[in-house]
């Protein structure tokens, strides 16, 4: 009995059994292997083994009676060993299956997980690769047969429009690791995330979609390993089907991969209920199988020539176009096949509103490089159930012409790279290099980026129709210096990574203040302290109050840090994790962030989709309103000119946005080392300026208790502060 078309790749439950289908187009032979549990079995596992009918199409399939849920399988795959030509096929080395919706095991780093021969110090024996014979079955994870052809869950999808999306990104166990109002089995778990206290934060602080760092299946890298660290990101994907099970709850892990599938499914749910979207984090760039000489665990052994590109050389390499060993080969179809497969099933059988694509230029290049009308990118586009959801690029790559940002395709959202440096350079670097007489940058970049960033995204045929929320605005991300750590570090300090300090970025645009890492001298601390916590109010303000889409790094709005490690990919701990024992400055900061939110949700000029033209509003302008959508001035309230754009000199200006609803927003922005007078701009007649917001103010509620008027008339002279900002409204 076969209940599904042989395209239908993967192991599903079929009638008395399951169907089998496996693409591996250059193999001779390939087994299906059934694996149990045995005690007295040398490994533990006892296996049968079915031979699949094939290849057609370069893929072998089987209908298998007697097979149920819960059934731990892999796959055997015989043909040429020819290192040259790129195939390294070793039926002792039990294979997952790419489609594999659940997953259980972890891999015991050791010589038999890699399909070659290594020496005592676990390098390659010889000069050229010889086949290892030992069997791997006891020290890789398995796929597992699970149950997805049934769910009674609605898709109850909050549809957030993107003009009103703010995205908070965070790690499912480093969320809730430390939430002491969690029960503690339910701390750092896919439940944990889910639970009413968790959803409480997000939905005060005024989040509407959460992105989640890597879900899908993953293990470490050997050299962490060795280490004894683990990949605690996860980009280093296993599986693209079945849901990492290091998330769930013990109970969960226990019962096994169905469990594990409804503890993600009802997650997903129960944020859905409560109004957050659900976007991964997907990595189809690369897989945890490393570079040419890698462990051998899945798509290497299976067809290695097809999934992975290669170089071209003689003997074959792996093309490594994402600093992880190897690169997915989107020229061929069914890679393009299998992320739209794995796609469709995180969207329709789990229910996530979208995917923010790790490297994604990768999965845009053909022959000639990247274009934004690759097959992937096109049917992402169009596909009827994938074209209605969230998708954001992160718009590089480490290949040829990798760095792509602007480049890709609406619907695409991108993350804004421009954004987070020229943010950065204006409020940390530039002051840094000022306090020591260099000359920054003036207002010109960050008045681009405040205004949505129409240089990068506004292109196209026809131009502007991507809009503002194309750009992904953030200052900080899980890759970099959280914000406390902005202000506090110029230097990265990885040494907790066991690679000498030498991983992590050197560009990190910050400053430390004056001191590098923590205040311990109390005098010195009355000093730098105040200013660190004031630029981090301006930092996050300059965030949520531009034009575009924010993105909020999880702990940001807790003041969490990582001790200046700029890469912490490999910290599953403390410092990692959120701290949610907070202090007088850390409580101030989450209520200032909730402030910020609450501003941008009420008032329509920070939520704009279109760019703004600097023209009336059309329909305000019939009702006599001539005043243009977005109007930059100077601190004494003349307009903006040429020369003043263009003087790097000038560090200080008034930027009005007003609605369609006549609406307005003044931002008043303090770039200098010393305060400066500005003087409020006029608007319509009666017009008044009511005080919404100052960074200066260590709580929100504390704006406007220094003396000055909380609402002033056009023409007012206010004293603004060093290196401060605030925002009034009309």
């Amino acid at each position: 009995m076969r209940c599904s078309r042989q395209s239908r790749l993967g192991v599903r439950l079929c009638g008395d059994g399951i169907d089998v289908a496996v693409l591996a187009s250059h193999a001779e032979a390939v087994d299906l292997c059934l694996l149990d549990r045995d005690p007295a079995s040398p490994d533990g596992w006892t296996e049968r083994r079915i031979r699949l009918d094939g290849p057609r199409f370069g893929v072998w399939s089987a209908h298998v009676p007697a097979v149920d849920v819960g059934q731990h399988s892999g796959f055997r795959a015989h043909g040429r060993w020819d290192p040259d030509a790129g195939t390294r096929y070793n039926p002792a080395k039990l294979l997952v299956d790419p489609y594999a919706r659940g997953i259980e095991g972890d891999l015991v780093l050791g010589p038999v997980v890699y399909g070659h021969q290594l020496d005592e110090n676990d390098h390659m024996l010889g000069s050229t690769p010889q086949p290892d014979d030992g069997d791997s079955r006891a020290a890789v994870p398995h796929a597992v047969v699970i149950d997805d052809r049934f769910d009674a869950s609605p898709l109850n999808r909050p549809w957030v429009p993107w003009a009103d999306t703010v995205i908070y990104e965070a790690h499912v166990r480093g969320i809730t690791r430390q939430l002491r109002d969690l029960p503690p089995h339910l701390r750092g778990t896919y439940a944990g995330l889910a639970h009413p206290v968790t959803i409480a934060h997000l939905r005060a602080l005024g989040i509407t979609t959460l992105e989640l760092l890597p879900i899908q299946a993953a293990v470490s890298e050997p050299h962490l390993l060795s280490r004894g660290l683990t990949n605690y990101w996860g980009y280093n994907t296993l599986g693209f089907f079945a849901p990492d099970a290091r998330y769930a709850t013990p109970d969960a892990r226990a019962a096994g991969a169905q469990a594990v599938l409804a503890e993600v499914k009802g997650m997903v749910h129960l944020l859905h209920e409560a109004g957050i979207e659900v976007l991964l984090d997907v990595v189809y760039n690369h897989t945890c199988e490393g570079g040419t000489n890698g462990p051998q665990l899945s798509f290497r052994g299976l067809d290695p020539t097809v999934y992975y590109l290669h170089d071209g050389a003689t003997p074959a390499r792996f093309a490594d176009l994402t600093g992880c060993g190897n690169t997915l080969d989107f020229r061929r179809p069914r890679v393009v096949q299998l992320a739209l497969d794995s796609l469709r099933y995180w969207a329709t059988e789990i229910g996530v509103d979208g995917f923010r694509f790790d490297l994604a230029v990768t999965l845009g290049r053909d022959d000639a490089g990247f274009t934004p009308r690759h097959p992937f990118l096109v049917a992402l586009q169009t596909d009827p159930v994938l074209g209605e959801l969230k998708h954001i690029a992160e718009p590089w790559d480490l290949g040829p012409g990798g760095w792509r940002t602007g480049a890709f395709p609406g619907p695409f959202a991108e993350w804004n790279d421009r954004f987070r440096d020229g943010v950065r350079d204006f409020w940390l670097h530039d002051p840094g290099q000022a306090a020591h007489g260099r000359r920054g940058t003036g207002v010109r970049e960050l008045a681009t980026r405040l205004a949505g960033s129409v240089d990068m995204f506004g292109h196209g045929d026809p131009p502007l129709q991507r809009g503002v929320v194309s750009s992904v605005n953030y200052v900080t991300a899980h890759d970099g210096f959280p914000l406390a750590d902005l202000v506090a570090y110029e230097h990265k300090h990885n040494e907790a990574n066991g690679e000498g300090n030498r991983d992590g970025s050197d560009g990190n645009h910050s400053w430390n203040h004056g001191i590098e890492g923590p205040v311990h001298d109390p005098v010195l601390g009355l000093e730098i302290l105040p200013l660190r916590q004031q630029s981090i109010r301006n930092l996050l303000g300059t965030l949520v109050l531009s034009a575009g889409t924010p993105m909020i790094t999880a702990g940001d709005e807790l003041g969490r840090t990582q001790q200046g490690n700029n890469n912490a990919y490999c910290q599953d701990n403390p410092m990692s994790w959120l701290d949610w024992d907070l202090g007088e400055d850390e409580g101030n900061l989450l209520a200032t962030t909730r402030h910020l939110l609450r501003l941008r949700h009420t008032q329509p000029a920070l939520r704009q989709w279109n760019y703004y033209m600097g023209r009336p509003v059309p329909s305000r302008a019939a009702e006599g309103d001539t005043r243009p959508d977005l109007d930059w001035r100077l601190p004494d309230a003349s307009p903006m000119t040429h020369a003043t754009w263009h003087d790097v000199g000038v560090r200080s200006l008034q930027m009005i946005r007003t609605a369609r609803d006549g609406s307005s927003v003044l931002l008043i922005i303090n770039g200098a080392l010393d305060p400066v007078e500005f003087v409020l701009p006029d608007g319509l007649p009666d017009v008044m300026w009511h005080l919404a917001w100052d960074s200066t103010a260590e709580h929100p509620d504390l704006a406007g208790t220094n003396g000055e008027p909380r609402n002033a008339p056009p023409g007012t002279r206010l004293l603004v502060e060093a290196l401060s900002m605030r925002v009034y409204t009309a």
